[in-house]
């Protein structure tokens, strides 16, 4: 049956073309969503650009009819434009001058006009589906691009040594899964530790022995336990082109990803250079209204990928500024400025990915060039964006989807070694 999805402005910011994920369904903007995106548009961010692309989308299928009628769309849906006359509407006191309100109020006169069709609010905003459950419509998550995060393999496997199978150069996949737990999923690039020996599942759907070992230093620092182990070597495979290491705070995300850059640009001449960036979100002034270069500018918010260089090459006995910048090694990045490039011969890694969306992400990707990695690092329990969560994050979102891809690695980092503290403080707070 077909149904009535009233969406907030919120979904059309965060997919653009979220107008084709309801099926044969109606989709209606109201009216003051379009306000809201036409303010939005002269901003100087990725919202401007998102509300810019929802403008060109619209307009594009005024030449199919009027968006006031409705118009049929591509995929079998219908998308119309709802405008009330306040003349034909009674606005009840319990809703206020806030554009949230605003929209609720469209999708209350609909849910009452149209009766023999379910209305469903879609936002991204919790406090709008709780506001629409208060006056008794229903409302949901734009749930398009959420992935469970439960099921997120964690990209690698630990099997004690068996009496019936020894410890060969290649273990086929139906031995690999007597080894295992019933029902687990190997995927490309999945790791094994069976025995004494370690094991990356490759493209003759076998596990292939390979040489690993926690003596090995990397910009002066070693592995720590299997999953750094693991990383290290995602990072460093050249056939892995993209990889993804989520985990808690402290687990050694950002500085084994560091370490590995350094090393590939540094001193294997790998990559002409390394560039580092994150999502900036604000906590009062923007990025903005700081004075000083893209790199002063960027600095505040890169001080967790400055203290990791720091430690780095001080057991190199170095300053990674007179280094790195000297040398035209090092460059920083700002998000907002990465689409129309293409990024070849660099390493990348994109820090706090957990603060993009799968849009983002992907904007992100489409820039990598010929012999660019690129590493997306982040602990999706620690969101800052409002309308992002743990299973609708871009980090999460990028990992769900390449991991039945060839190039492509995923690692989640359970153990954290910072410290004591700090580890406990990232499981019980």
């Amino acid at each position: 049956m077909v149904k009535n999805y009233i969406l907030d402005t919120n979904v059309l910011i965060h997919d653009p073309e979220c107008i084709f994920n309801f099926q044969d369904n109606n989709v209606i903007i109201p009216f003051p969503v379009i306000e809201e995106i036409d303010k939005l548009k002269t901003r100087n961010d990725k919202v401007a650009k998102s509300a810019r692309d929802v403008n060109r989308l619209l307009d594009s299928y005024r030449n199919n009819g009027n968006l006031h009628d409705g118009v049929n769309l591509d995929n079998g849906g219908f998308l119309k434009i709802e405008v009330i006359d306040r003349k034909d509407a009674d606005i009840p006191k319990y809703f206020g001058q806030s554009k949230d309100d605003h929209i609720l109020f469209y999708a209350k006169y609909i849910n009452e006009r149209d009766k023999d069709i379910e209305t469903i609010v879609v936002s991204k905003d919790l406090n709008v589906r709780v506001k629409a459950s208060a006056i008794g419509l229903k409302s949901e998550d734009y749930l398009t691009d959420k992935v469970d995060i439960k099921i997120l393999p964690d990209g690698y496997f630990e099997a004690e040594k068996k009496e019936f199978l020894n410890e060969k150069e290649y273990l086929e996949k139906d031995e690999a899964l007597k080894l295992l737990p019933e029902g687990s999923e190997i995927n490309p690039n999945s790791y094994l530790k069976y025995g004494k020996s370690y094991y990356i599942y490759n493209e003759n759907e076998r596990f292939e022995k390979i040489n690993l070992s926690y003596d090995n230093e990397f910009y002066s620092i070693k592995p720590r336990n299997i999953e750094q182990l693991f990383a290290f070597n995602a990072l460093f495979n050249e056939k892995i082109k993209f990889v993804t290491l989520v985990g808690i705070a402290g687990t050694g995300k950002t500085l084994v990803s560091l370490a590995a850059g350094l090393t590939q640009v540094v001193e294997l001449k790998k990559y002409e250079k390394l560039m580092v960036s994150k999502p900036v979100i604000p906590m009062g002034k923007d990025i903005g209204y700081l004075p000083g270069s893209i790199e002063e500018k960027m600095r505040p918010w890169l001080k967790p990928i400055y203290d990791n260089l720091d430690f780095l090459f001080s057991g190199k006995g170095k300053k990674p500024d007179d280094y790195l910048e000297k040398r035209d090694i090092l460059e920083i990045e700002v998000l907002s400025y990465i689409r129309g490039r293409s990024i070849p011969d660099q390493f990348i890694i994109i820090d706090e990915a957990q603060n993009l969306t799968p849009a983002e992400v992907k904007t992100i990707l489409t820039r990598v060039g010929e012999n660019t990695k690129i590493i997306l690092t982040g602990d999706p329990y620690q969101i800052d964006n409002p309308y992002l969560d743990s299973s609708s994050n871009g980090l999460v979102y990028a990992a769900s989807k390449f991991k039945n891809s060839g190039i492509a690695a995923h690692i989640t980092m359970k153990k954290g070694e910072r410290s004591e503290l700090a580890t406990l403080a990232a499981e019980i707070l």
